[in-house]
């Protein structure tokens, strides 16, 4: 070989050395941009939630309510005269099942100003003659409490304690608190009795509904259990995003599905049960139903499934706007519709006798209405009376695989039954979605679609409200001696 082809091999030799080296050095580069990169990731998860709890726990407080209930009214055993039972039996007959007794409940609360103003849960304090309200360790305990207003169509209430200067804590922005899916979240509150507990997960999902017509819930994997009920769910910065308020369980415990009325629905809510003791909401006054995919083709306009369409105008303020059967409601002030749920909240917490711009579609093209909202707790039942058919209305009936009936002496003394209102389950299909979610014979269904029902004719009403809604489910209270719990059963097709 020559020294001329010995040096070019050298050369190229050098060259392939430089390359490899610059390789090696832009690798170990990426390397380490990677490994600061990571840690950089890992920082998001908070190490500890230790700070976070013991900042916002003196406002967290336990509540425990209780109810007077009528001793036994039922037909007493009868023994003959002179029987070896005679005096046991007549003892017993004499005994506390006799007299008025107490029954009692526990749920979680929490303050939201220095005055003593605390929030829960309407099933909460619901019916209760008594409520006392325990502060976190080394604060007031057994403080009596005011009820100040309740709303049951989002199952919040107020209440109010006559102390000063109490820890207290506030509520994420209320125009979307800025959780996210996915960001870390703490619930806190009463979990089975056992007094204050933490518990941390994520915002699993946001904009839930269940079977109310205002749900915006917060989905979340933090353990949530009896008890929880009315606590707060916080985000890492100690705002209230949300009220702790049901689950979805085949067993009645925590598996990760807990649900928080958001603090865009409470805030509005809790500003009004303060100002005058009930909810005044918007009323746009007609009947409305989901635009459906298969429905597009027949609606001159429409390019998508969007909005809402009116069914009914009866007299109101959407029929003194010129609002029209076969409307579709496309926008309502200045937010965009996309189904029926969307346009029932937005006009919900609209303000009673506002000026709202109202965009329709029709006839293929686009009306500007105005309306002056009513107020729906005093019109709606006016504009949309209940059926008048004079047929008595059955007080046992079978739906969603329960034997349901209203709540009789006889009824409430076979079952021990403390509640004097609602319907008592005296059946249960075994193969039913209620059997594998741990309903047994007794128990007593106080709500259905978070409204009363104390008969057949109410519970098959709020079945159909939420069938005709687009409900998938529907959220029913039951309670079992003073425990109360939420159960959600599919609809049936």
């Amino acid at each position: 070989m020559t020294l001329k082809a010995i040096a070019i091999q050298q050369d190229q030799g050098q060259v392939r050395r430089l390359g490899f080296a610059f390789l090696a050095m832009l690798a170990m580069v990426f390397a380490l941009v990677f490994v600061q990169a990571v840690p950089s990731a890992a920082q998001s998860r908070p190490s500890t939630f230790a700070e976070l709890a013991e900042k916002v726990s003196p406002s967290v407080v336990n509540i425990t309510t209780s109810t007077v209930v009528a001793g036994r009214t039922g037909p007493q055993g009868m023994v003959p005269d002179g029987s070896p039972f005679e005096d046991f039996f007549n003892d017993l007959d004499r005994g506390p099942g006799d007299g008025a007794r107490r029954s009692s409940a526990l749920g979680s609360g929490f303050v939201i100003s220095a005055d003593g103003f605390i929030v829960t849960n309407n099933h909460v304090i619901e019916g209760a003659d008594e409520i006392l309200i325990e502060f976190f360790p080394g604060g007031e305990d057994g403080v009596p409490a005011e009820l100040v207003g309740t709303d049951p169509n989002t199952d919040i209430a107020l209440l109010k304690v006559d102390l000063e200067d109490l820890p207290f804590v506030e509520f994420g922005d209320s125009n979307g608190d800025g959780s996210r899916v996915g960001d870390w979240v703490m619930a806190m509150g009463n979990p089975l009795g056992q007094g204050f507990s933490v518990s941390a997960g994520i915002v699993s999902a946001r904009n839930r509904a269940l079977s109310g017509t205002y749900d915006d819930y917060i989905q979340t994997d933090a353990a949530i259990n009896r008890g929880n009920s009315g606590g707060p769910l916080f985000n890492m910065d100690g705002d209230v995003i949300g009220v702790n308020t049901a689950i979805l369980s085949p067993n009645g415990g925590s598996i990760g599905i807990g649900f928080a009325m958001s603090a865009s629905v409470v805030t509005n809510v809790v500003d009004q049960l303060k100002e005058y003791g009930e909810t005044r909401r918007g009323w746009l006054g007609v009947r409305i139903q989901d635009v459906t995919p298969d429905m597009v083709d027949a609606i001159e306009g429409l390019d998508m499934a969007r909005g809402a369409m009116v069914t009914d105008v009866p007299a109101g303020p959407a029929e003194d706007a010129g609002m029209l059967s076969g409307d579709v409601i496309l926008n309502f002030d200045g937010v965009e519709i996309e189904d029926t749920r969307e346009l029932v909240r937005i006009v919900g917490n609209s303000p009673v006798g506002k000026e709202v711009p109202v965009n329709v579609l029709r006839n293929g093209g686009t009306e500007s209405l105005t309306v002056v909202l009513g107020r729906r707790e005093t019109s709606e039942a006016v504009a949309f009376p209940a059926s008048t058919e004079q047929e008595s209305d059955p007080t046992q009936g079978e739906v969603l695989g329960l034997s349901v009936a209203e709540i009789t002496p006889e009824l409430a003394e076979q079952y021990s039954l403390d509640l004097e209102a609602g319907l008592v389950i005296t059946g249960i299909d075994p193969d039913s979605e209620a059997a594998s979610k741990g309903l047994l014979e007794g128990d007593v269904i106080t709500e259905a679609g978070q409204q009363t029902v104390a008969t057949i004719a109410d519970l098959n009403a709020r079945i159909e409200a939420a069938t005709e809604a687009g409900r998938k489910s529907i959220l029913m209270l039951v309670r079992r001696g003073g425990d109360p719990r939420f159960v959600a059963l599919v609809l049936e097709e």
